[in-house]
């Protein structure tokens, strides 16, 4: 079977590696974020602590053995990618970003040059767009990159091209993808050498827009390879893939310690990396303090390394190299790491696409770009996100709470690769403007479904230390807690245990729990809502349901109500519910020329001012009071319909007949409200945006969950601190194939409903209010607050 784990270690070799990360076990702890950081071994952080209690370990202009350590990691790391100190300079940094930024601040584009980067790169990446001095700026996929890697045997020294260069493009792109875990062939680094890029892709900025595109042919191509993420469980040979720049971290490799990092820079690269600006101590031969005059170091690594090396951490790596040799013996340690975290991926990946619902659809979607039957396409990375049984997403957010819980430490977001999470979540570039500009998240934050797509996902990944067990634990964590589990049973655990959770976390369990998403209120029945949108905005509740909704009605010359069954531009017709002047304000579809009539809200002053009349709602008889000669006027004249008038209820009504007789109705045919699940409205995939069809619907009560169609399964929820008792699912009819903002009637919504619900018309619930609801005061005073949480039984 493909997915099969292979062992890559001996019975042996896996023990020794166990014995140096006990604290895992003690702790028990699955560690899944090696692309993050990788564990240091606890011989090795002790081997550290020897040597700085044994050894004068000083400033190396100070102490010629300081320096000699130095040198020996220089060596160890030009030993590590395979190559020499006469191919390959080495310039500690702080991290991959800074060897990164170091390369765009000093690159030399002699004034034509381009810069092209991938889109599907770490931020970091990005950031150079800002300091390069190139004369355009491309992006390109990976798609457009692979194009260009066509398998070449042309020596280094021979790919370049003998016509005179007019400048040098810098080409950036990472050996593996943070995000998917996807390897780029490093042979195109020749192609790239010899013929530049085919593509050149998008131009996002140029000098001058007048100026035409140099040819590619006339221009010298460099490559800064980024291998943060690559060279942490890879080999990596730059004897057979010269790149010009080749940044890295050291964390990621040996887990102690941080804050180093190196560029590596190949005898070609190094002639057109100009030292330009600052330059700190250890650079310079002199500096004049009374002229600019300065002269730099000749040794590359000298003229950039500026100020003190942080000496102690470089000493320390000696014991990172060692660690990982004695713990993963061979000749290429590497390919070993390569083989092990490559197995393990393997076999998660397809345990992962075993997994399912109780109805056989999958728990899981997974993002890759190559699958994981080659290792050199695909690293130790698996990235997914969670699905419902109904196909839809579960936030990443939910699953970082459910994983920290259960002690299983992984990433989710988008890594710092937001075009990696763009290309692979399918978003556009409207919907990128949708989650950052509109909805408000911010790079690290778990806001993560906007309109119910993910804004990221989940991603595990191994290091050599990592273990069959880990995949394990992580496919128990996803089986205990979403397979026929239900929502609120997850909401309920993360709640129970939620001072268990880091900071970030325990923010975004409060969130977990579905919340009222907004009010409407409908004053004049069949015609448009009057709605609440905004966090905090609160409306009374009454013995009848929200207080004015549905109060009045307008009723045609024989007195029979009037609907949009009859009359589709009732839904033009505009309540607004003003307070301030006691007043039901009546609009017409936005028209300033229709002016407005209005009547009082005071139920008293409308008594003290009309004649009583009665007609039927449901075949039920109603009593109310005429609202006058002039709002009948105004009615009929925008409906274009004779004779209508304007009635206000005027007696509390019960529930038809079977309807649970002891609820107060207002003028509603079954229920005091109606709930609807945007997550349900957005799985119609209407083409058009999903607030219309959310408004189709015409309900008081709009919340979301992860779930579609979850709520026809409620018998019961809780509002705030209001109690309701879910009366059954709603039975709709061809009103709801009338569009509310315009009137038109599109009548594939209730087929489109019929399909989803084999057969059945049913869209929404009717819920009312429960009389044991836990409260004392009076139910009127009681009212429903955008925001609310609402929780469900």
């Amino acid at each position: 079977m493909g997915g099969e784990y292979t062992a890559e270690f001996s019975a042996a070799e896996q023990a020794q590696i166990d014995k140096e990360f006990s604290r895992l076990a003690g702790k028990s702890s699955t560690y899944l974020d090696h692309a993050g950081a990788t564990l240091y071994a606890e011989s090795q952080v002790a081997a550290v602590t020897q040597q700085l209690q044994r050894d004068l370990i000083c400033n190396p202009h100070t102490s010629r053995s300081t320096s000699d350590f130095v040198d020996q990691v220089r060596y160890k790391v030009l030993e590590l990618f395979n190559t020499t100190a006469e191919d390959y300079h080495v310039v500690f940094t702080a991290n991959a970003t800074a060897a990164l930024r170091l390369v765009a601040e000093h690159f030399d584009f002699e004034g034509e040059g381009n810069f092209h980067y991938c889109r599907e790169n770490h931020t970091s990446v990005l950031g150079l767009r800002q300091l390069v001095q190139a004369k355009r700026i491309y992006m390109l996929s990976q798609e457009e990159l692979l194009l260009n890697a066509v398998e070449e045997k042309t020596p280094v020294e021979e790919v370049r091209g003998t016509e005179a260069a007019v400048g040098n493009s810098l080409i950036a792109f990472s050996g593996q993808c943070n995000f998917s875990g996807t390897k780029l062939p490093l042979a195109l680094i020749a192609q790239l050498h010899k013929h530049g890029l085919q593509q050149p892709g998008k131009c996002v900025w140029q000098r001058n827009a007048d100026e035409a595109a140099e040819s590619a042919s006339k221009l010298n191509h460099y490559v800064l390879l980024d291998a943060a993420s690559l060279a942490a469980t890879s080999p990596l040979d730059l004897q057979r893939h010269h790149a010009d720049y080749v940044c890295l971290s050291f964390y990621k490799l040996f887990g102690y310690p941080t804050g180093v990092g190196a560029l590596l820079v190949s005898r070609r690269g190094a002639a057109v990396l100009q030292k330009r600006g600052y330059f700190g101590g250890g650079t310079i031969n002199y500096a004049y303090p009374h002229s600019m005059e300065h002269q730099l170091r000749e040794t590359l690594h000298e003229r950039f390394e500026d100020g003190t090396l942080p000496f102690l951490s470089i000493v320390s790596l000696l014991h990172g190299f060692r660690t990982l040799k004695r713990l993963v013996p061979g000749a290429n340690s590497m390919e070993r790491v390569s083989r092990h975290v490559h197995s393990l991926a393997r076999h998660c990946e397809q345990q992962l696409r075993e997994l399912r619902h109780a109805n056989g659809a999958p728990l899981v979607r997974l993002y890759n770009n190559a699958g994981y039957e080659d290792r050199t396409r695909q690293g130790g990375i698996v990235t997914f996100n969670v699905l419902t049984d109904n196909g839809g997403y579960v936030g990443f957010g939910e699953v970082a709470c459910v994983a920290s819980l259960h002690r299983v430490l992984l990433r989710t977001g988008c890594f710092c690769n937001i075009g990696a999470c763009q290309r692979y979540l399918q978003l556009s570039d409207d919907a990128m403007d949708a989650i950052y500009k509109r909805a408000g998240r911010v790079c690290g934050d778990y806001n993560d479904l906007v309109d119910g797509q993910p804004t990221g996902a989940v991603r595990v990944s191994f290091g050599y230390m990592s273990r069959l067990q880990d995949v394990q634990r992580l496919l128990q964590m996803l089986r205990d807690s979403y397979v026929n589990v239900k929502r609120q049973q997850r909401i309920d655990f993360i709640a129970n245990q939620v001072a268990q959770l880091p900071k970030p976390l325990q923010l975004r369990a409060q969130h977990l729990q579905p919340r009222l998403l907004q009010l409407a209120i409908y004053p004049v029945k069949s015609c448009a809502a009057f709605k609440l949108t905004t966090a905090g905005e609160s409306w009374p509740l009454t013995e009848q349901g929200l207080q004015y909704d549905r109060e009045w009605m307008i009723v045609d010359m024989s007195g029979m109500a009037l609907t949009q069954k009859r009359c589709t531009q009732l839904c033009l017709l505009q309540p607004r519910i003003v307070r301030q002047r006691d007043q039901l304000e009546l609009h017409f579809n936005g028209r300033d020329d229709a002016g407005f009539v209005s009547v009082p809200l005071s139920l008293s002053d409308q008594a003290a001012n009309s004649a009583r009349c009665r007609s039927k709602v449901c075949r039920q008889p109603i009593e109310g009071f005429d609202c006058g000669d002039e709002v009948a006027s105004w009615l009929s004249e925008q409906l274009g319909v004779e004779g209508l008038r304007l009635l206000r209820q005027s007696a509390q009504r019960s529930a038809p007949s079977g309807k649970q007789q002891q609820k107060q109705l207002s003028l509603v045919n079954q229920a005091q409200f109606l709930l609807v699940n945007r997550s349900s409205v957005r799985s119609l995939a209407f083409e058009e945006p999903l607030d219309e069809t959310v408004d189709r619907f015409r309900a008081n009560i709009i919340m979301e969950t992860d779930a579609p169609f979850e709520e026809l399964s409620y018998t019961q929820l809780r509002i705030g601190d209001v109690h309701f008792q879910v009366d059954g699912p709603c039975q709709r009819c061809d009103m709801i194939c009338i569009n509310q903002r315009t009137g038109e009637r599109s009548p594939e919504t209730l087929t489109t409903i019929a399909r989803m619900q084999s057969g059945k018309m049913r869209f929404g619930v009717y819920v009312s209010r429960s009389h044991d609801d836990g409260t004392d005061g009076p139910k009127q005073q009681q009212q429903l607050t955008c925001g609310d949480a609402i929780a469900i039984s």
